[in-house]
Parts: C-alpha cells; structure tokens; sequence
C-alpha cells in the first residue's frame, strides 16, 4: 500500500548519497421546475465555492480560514470555484485545456494521513480522478479516443454520466535532455525535512540518466547562485555529491532562482535534445516578486521556445499551492506534489519519459451537445482550465502539455431528454480533440462520435475504471463542499470505495484510497 510516511523512509534510507546505491413539452415543464429549484445561482443560494466556469475564487490561506479548523498556518490555494450546468439549447459548447497535474490528490493525502481533512479551497476534482491508472487503448501516434459511462448511483436516475478518456502516444526512446534543477534552499525547507525530501526525489532522477544527459544545478534562499555547472549524466557521484552539500537556510528569492535557473537553460537549448527546468519548492517567495503573474511573464517566453517547466511542491505548512501550480500550467510543464518515496519514484522513475517527453502541446477538447438528446450537462472539475468556445482552433491561445503515455480523463453529468430516455434519440454528441505537434508545430485535430450505445443501462455494467473515476469525483466534490455532492457524506462513500477495490484487485493506489475514504469519514464525524 503506497502510504509509506517520509519520516519512517528516512530513518530507513539515510541521507540521501546512501539512498541511490420525449415530447418536447415535457421537457419544457421539467426546465421550468428546474429554473426555480436547482438553477438559483444568486449569491445568496451559491455556496462557497460555486462559480461561473471561467471564475476563479480569490486566494485565500489556512490562517485566514483558522475559524472553521484548518490545520496548517499560512498554506495558500486559489479556489478555482465549481463548474454550474448548462442548459444545451443556450450552450451547447464545452472547451477546456487538458491537465494532467495530481497535486491536489497527493496534497489530500498528506492532510488526512496528518490528521485533517482537506482544505476546500485545495480540491481540483480533475486532479483527483487523473491520478488514477486508466486502462485506455495504447495508441501508434497521437492520441485514442475512449467513450463510455452509465447510470451512476451520485446522480438522478434521468442522467448518466459521460467519461471520455484520452490516451497519449507511447515514445521508444527518451532524447538526450538538459536538465536544471532550481532547489528552494530557503530556511523554510528545513521544516518538516523538505529539503531531504527533495534531495531524495532528485536523486532518484539522476540514477535514471545516460551520458548524453546534463544536470546543472541552481540553489536560491535569500539569493540564488550556480552550484553545479552543466555535467553529464554518468557523473553521478558529482551530482549526488552536489545536492547532498545543499543546506536550508535564508529567505525566499524565487525570483532570483527562477531567472538563473532559466538563464542556463537558454544556454543548453539545442536542436534534437529536450530541455526542462525542474523547480522544487514549498511555494513561499518572500524576496523580490512574489506574485504569480510577474513570474509567469518572466518563463512564458522560454516556454514559447521549449523550455518546459516542471514544478515539484514538498511540504505543509507555509506552502503556496497556488503560485506553483500556475507556474507548471504557464511554463507548458505540469505540477506535483511528492509526499512519499513512491510518488518520488512514479514521478522520477516509472514515468521518467512522460514527465520529460512532451507529445502534445496546447492540448485542448471541445464537446458539442446534441440538445434534442441532453437536455443540459456540467463538465466536472476543470474550472480552472477553461476555454473560451470560439478559441478552440486558435492555436496562439495557451492550453495544456501531454506527456509521452499520459493518460487524461473528463466526467460529464448530463440530463437527458425524454426522447432520448424513451429509446427515440441516440447521438449525445461529439468530442474534439486539438494540439500540435511539438517537434513541428503542426496542429492536428480528431473527433468521435459520442452515443447511448457507448453507455451502459446499469451502474453495475460499466467498467471497473469507470466506477473508479465516478467514486473518485464524487469524494472530491463532497470534500470540497459542493452542491452537487448532493446528500452524500464521505460516510456514504466508504462502502462504494471499497467495491472499486474488489473491482480492481492489486491496484494499490485503489487500495489506498479506500482507506483515505475510510479516513475522511472518521474525521467529519
């Protein structure tokens, strides 16, 4: 079971050099019903975290929210607000960015093994359900398309709900890469053993490296210097020599150490090899710019040339989940939070190539709604990723990054029509997909149709990972407080946890997040 504490690793593993070794009218009266029960979004009946799709709550810390419990002072997350239905006939259009960060599930970990449930604000339902193992065909290039979903029991029994699962291409070999590492050194990364953690991740890395790969090394506190000039792979024990002198101390110059850290990238870019800037980090810059979007200015530039970014979070406690996960997504790169040896390992080792290797850039999907067969729909999760319908064959508009192998799921809740429930209507609608291609820009663009057929009748018929992912989602938003938990408690949810795992017997993840399942309901006792 992957719930190893740090603290227990390291007692084991040392420092880190010793750790490498129907009828219409019908339809129209239900609406109207709707209209007055289910659609008031005024302020007064929204809860705290409904939002328009696009909106974006305002920051907000655990030392601000002390006075409904939270459990860790000065943690700070950017409410990204929960997605409301839309009715087809005045919408029929979803479009958002793809995502393939997890760190808001790994985050949710270290809260309830540390004894607290989640703060809200920190809940990315997206995040939750694409941490999760899928079982997608493998596609020869590009990406595959799967459809499916059924009745589910979080739902009324006129809707079901829709998961299009995407599955990116597969690479044979990693290009050489240059790789430079900007380590937070700040005095902050002492607490809770943070840098170790970091030392540990990175070094699981450098073991994964050729000789044709570079390491450079950039450490930033009060300010950022160069430790380690670029050196190759199999120098190894001069790597791990390098990241193990580093010590905690300082204020935070993120700042400083980003521009360094980018600076030697620019001077490593070259033709045929990859270049990413790995920042690791607990967030907090104290020192010089301290708001996101004075730094996303400063790394968008790079990225628009190929510079992708990387950015890994450790710790709890004084740590800025929002200014790292808006770096990852700006900087075409994604985000993680490693709270475990093994997200290190997964991160570093088991998918080493698809946290490297870009397939697809600026990846988007559009879903059209057929409204004579869904009456409305809500796309779950991805608040944060929105874009705007009419810009989702503008390719100058920034969007998501795929690695080699990545696996992306999206839920839909849909209502439908009671021609559709009646057998008299079939296509729901289609999916789109977009991106282009990183080694020549080129966009390419698919679709499929999206049917009754692909749905099963009964909950019980759908496939195990799709009954994953719906469980996952549904934990997500109830621990998030949203409306359409609807009146299920995280008690409710234990019993249907544990069915995932005779589902899916060996998957330890699944495991795992039965007994989290399991966890949370104990604390809102």
């Amino acid at each position: 079971m992957r719930n190893t504490r740090w603290a227990a690793a390291f007692c084991v593993l040392g420092l880190v050099t010793a750790a490498c070794g129907g009828d219409s009218s019908s339809d129209t009266t239900y609406r109207d019903t709707l209209t007055t029960a289910d659609r008031s979004w005024d302020d007064s009946n929204r809860d705290d975290h409904s939002s328009d799709t696009t909106a974006a709550g305002s920051a907000t810390t655990a030392a601000a929210a002390s006075e409904v419990g939270e459990p860790y002072p000065d943690v700070e997350f950017d409410d990204p607000g929960v997605n409301r239905p839309e009715w087809t006939d005045e919408d029929k259009l979803s479009t958002f960015a793809l995502d393939v960060d997890t760190g808001a599930y790994t985050m949710a970990r270290t809260f309830l093994n540390d004894g607290f449930l989640p703060d809200r604000d920190s809940v990315r339902v997206e995040e939750y359900v694409n941490f999760f193992a899928q079982d997608y065909p493998v596609p020869r290039q590009g990406f595959s398309i799967t459809v499916d979903g059924g009745p589910t029991p979080f739902v009324d029994e006129d809707m079901r709900v829709i998961r299009i699962g995407l599955r990116a291409e597969d690479v044979e070999s990693r290009p050489a890469s240059n790789l430079v590492f900007v380590i937070d050194t700040s005095g902050s990364m002492a607490e809770g053993r943070r840098l170790e953690i970091v030392k540990y991740s990175l070094s699981l890395l450098v073991e994964e490296l050729t000789e044709q790969d570079t390491v450079t090394l950039v450490e930033f506190g009060s300010d950022a210097r160069l430790v380690l000039p670029p050196t190759f792979g199999d120098e190894k024990r001069e790597i791990l020599r390098a990241l193990d002198h580093l010590e905690p101390g300082g204020s935070t110059n993120f700042e400083h150490g980003l521009r360094l850290g980018y600076d030697a990238a620019d001077q490593l870019r070259r033709d045929g090899r990859l270049t990413r800037v790995i920042v690791a980090s607990d967030g907090v810059a104290n020192v010089g710019l301290s708001d996101p979007d004075s730094l996303v200015e400063m790394i968008r530039r790079d990225a628009d040339r190929g510079v992708n970014l990387v950015t890994v979070g450790v710790g709890m406690g004084n740590y800025n989940d929002a200014l790292l996960e808006q770096l990852a997504d700006d900087g075409d790169g994604f985000y993680a939070y490693v709270d475990t040896p093994d997200e290190a390992q997964d991160l570093f080792v088991n998918d080493l190539t698809g946290t490297l290797v870009t397939v697809a850039e600026d990846a988007r999907v559009q879903v059209e709604f057929d409204q004579d067969t869904v009456l409305e729909w809500r796309l779950v999760g991805y608040e944060n990723r929105a874009i705007a319908d009419d810009q989702f064959r503008d390719d100058t508009v920034d969007a998501g990054e795929i690695g080699a192998g990545h696996t992306v799921t999206a839920l839909y809740e849909v209502r439908l029509t009671r021609d559709a429930l009646a057998g008299r209507e079939d296509r729901i609608g289609r999916v789109y997909l977009r991106w282009l291609d990183p080694r020549t820009d080129d966009p390419t663009e698919v679709s499929q149709t999206i049917s009754l057929k692909d749905l099963s009748d009964r909950y019980r018929d759908t496939a195990p990972r799709f009954q994953q992912d719906v469980v996952v989602a549904q934990f997500a938003e109830a621990l998030r407080g949203s409306r359409f938990a609807g009146v299920w408690t995280l008690d409710d949810l234990v019993d249907h946890a544990y069915d995932v795992t005779d589902l899916l017997p060996g998957d330890e993840d699944v495991a795992e997040f039965a007994e989290l399942v399991r966890m949370s309901a104990r604390l809102e006792r």
